[in-house]
């Protein structure tokens, strides 16, 4: 399914993904080289790439005691 939504978007327009998998994880979880290697050539050739890190803004907000991290 999912490569068949990449095939779509790509070159068509903006797609934005987001996920805690770092990109050198994809192709264990894919499961499929060949569409592993499909679908990261459509994604990242073209792509702006913005990694966080640090600490969890939630981890943050629960240790000052912020209300709505824990009702969130």
């Amino acid at each position: 399914d999912l490569m068949e939504i990449v095939e779509d978007r790509y070159e068509a327009g903006s797609t934005l993904i987001t996920s805690q998998l770092p990109i050198d994880a994809w192709h264990d979880v894919i499961g499929e080289p060949t569409f592993a290697d499909a679908i990261l050539d459509r994604l990242v050739h073209n792509a702006y790439r913005v990694e966080l890190d640090g600490q969890s803004m939630r981890k943050t907000k629960l240790k000052t005691g912020d209300e709505s991290a824990q009702n969130g």
